[in-house]
């Protein structure tokens, strides 16, 4: 038994999770992990990159971030933990605020078909002063 599988089972025996958690935890702890996405050069991506320069009224600002992809499946994964009451909660929350998104049916694998898109993605925005750019790496 790894570590992992054996903390989730401490935490149900110390009444912290509930069985159906510790159901939902294992199996997310279960799933092989995919291969990392490769772009045409060969090279393994392993970020999400979003990069912004801009000049506004005479101030130039540049946002630079990168996002882990190992970061996004983790979170994924860890959804699966979030108690039903917190998800419909949550939901109820991004509906009103015009996001139509159901965090109950967020699957790793959605996540996986998703970095696999990843490689032909590039999104760049030209507006007057503005560059957007996001692309993996």
């Amino acid at each position: 038994m790894n570590d992992e599988r054996k903390g989730v089972l401490d935490l149900l025996a110390e009444g912290k999770i509930t069985v159906d958690e510790a159901e939902r935890l294992i199996t997310a702890l279960e799933q092989v992990q995919p291969p990392v996405v490769s772009s045409s050069d060969g090279r393994p991506k392993k970020y999400l990159r979003f990069v912004v320069d801009t000049t506004d009224m005479g101030e130039r600002t540049k946002v630079n971030v990168r996002v882990p992809l190992q970061l996004l499946r983790a979170g994924v994964k860890l959804a699966a933990l979030i108690p039903p009451v917190a998800v419909e909660k949550v939901n109820t929350e991004l509906a009103k605020a015009g996001v139509p998104f159901d965090l109950g049916q967020l699957k790793p694998e959605q996540l996986e078909e998703f970095v696999d898109h990843l490689d032909d993605l590039t999104f760049d925005v030209d507006h007057t002063d503005t560059v957007v750019r996001v692309f993996c790496e």
